[in-house]
């Protein structure tokens, strides 16, 4: 369906800043626990009990503030350079290390079907030691949907949404990286529905541009410019997952992780062989969609010369006996009137035979 000329991108609320924390221990997520601040949301954790090795703290700031960005980087002492990174967002997927601590620059995706749009979404993890904190800079999760701004639903939201794989006790056993990979697996599942919804919309477009639709063309480079889009973020989300997997050996990532991370690189594979299916298609029916309107257009001009040719020959009769010479005896014969008529009429009646035969009207 037709969209409209710009995006237009619902703004969410903001709410008061929250931040929710847990810990998991022995690989089992336990109670959520809601903060004003950064400090209160660590200390919040470590008063649940003794920390046990292993044990892996997890922060969750669904709305991101500056002051709460500036208490982080307070906190843990970030480098500046990290800190610039944190206050800015709409930063392309990647993973930096300042230090001891790990960065990563998560775009999940979202397809607006009755837009024909592709909204993404952009998290900030930073992990240090066994402490994993993840900044939400759109007010949204993995699954696109806005973050609810009551502190119940808040909660409720966070405990319901299983992206750490809760059932998966042997992955979470590998350590905090296992929840990076569970985010990043996540966010690259995430894109196969909007892989769909482009597909969906591309079979629509086939149909609308072999009904002769003109607004077809407009739409297709709108298409296009969300599969670049969806190319353009998976790449980087290529490149990202390619550097965790470079630098598993140096930073003693279990090999279990890797098998994990080398599952991601495969679903991420597919994710952008589609999506250059898809783009290479759009720009075929582009092109047949540019040789269609040329062949109307063809056609047209035919049906034009058409009528003109049939309405020259009694133009042509009507202006040669319209001169009025003296030594012209068809205009003084009794039957030169009619006989002109009938010519007329013939011609034309003849032209317009020939030309229905050769298909031109």
């Amino acid at each position: 369906m037709p969209r409209p000329a710009a995006k237009q991108r619902p703004t969410p609320a903001s709410p008061a800043p929250v931040l929710l924390s847990r810990q998991i221990v022995d690989s089992e997520p336990q109670k959520v626990s809601v903060s004003t601040s950064f400090a209160e949301a660590l200390a919040s954790c470590a008063s649940d009990g003794p920390s046990q090795p292993g044990t892996i703290t997890q922060v969750i700031v669904p709305h991101s503030t500056p002051e709460l960005l500036a208490e982080i980087a307070t906190t843990w002492d970030l480098h500046p350079l990290l800190v610039e990174d944190l206050f800015h967002a709409d930063q392309r997927p990647k993973v930096d290390r300042y230090g001891d601590v790990l960065f990563v620059v998560l775009k999940s995706a979202l397809y607006l079907d009755a837009e024909e749009e592709v909204d993404f979404n952009e998290f900030h993890l930073l992990m240090k030691g066994n402490d994993l904190v993840i900044i939400c800079q759109d007010g949204r999760f993995i699954d696109g949907q806005p973050i609810p701004s009551d502190t119940s639903e808040l909660v409720a939201h966070f405990s319901e949404v299983d992206f750490i794989g809760k059932s998966d006790r042997k992955l979470l056993s590998l350590g905090p990286e296992a929840l990076v990979y569970r985010l990043l697996d996540g966010v690259v599942d995430g894109y196969f529905p909007v892989i769909d919804g482009l597909q969906n919309d591309k079979d629509g477009i086939e149909r609308q541009v072999f009904s002769g639709d003109p607004a077809a063309a407009e739409r297709i480079y709108r298409l296009s410019e969300e599969v670049i889009d969806v190319l353009h973020a998976t790449t980087h989300l290529n490149r990202l997952t390619q550097a965790l997997g470079n630098g598993a050996a140096k930073y003693a990532i279990p090999e279990a992780l890797r098998a994990y991370l080398d599952d991601v690189v495969d679903h991420l594979t597919r994710v952008l062989a589609e999506a250059g299916e898809l783009r290479e298609s759009l720009s075929q029916i582009l092109n047949v969609n540019a040789t269609l309107v040329a062949q109307r257009q063809n056609e047209d001009m035919k049906k034009i010369s058409g009528w003109a040719a049939i309405l020259f020959a009694p133009s042509l009769i009507g202006a040669v006996y319209g001169m009025n010479f003296d030594n012209m005896p068809e205009l003084h014969w009794a039957f030169g009137y009619p006989m002109a008529i009938l010519l007329m009429i013939g011609l034309s009646v003849t032209l317009y035979t020939v030309f229905r035969k050769k298909k031109w009207m």
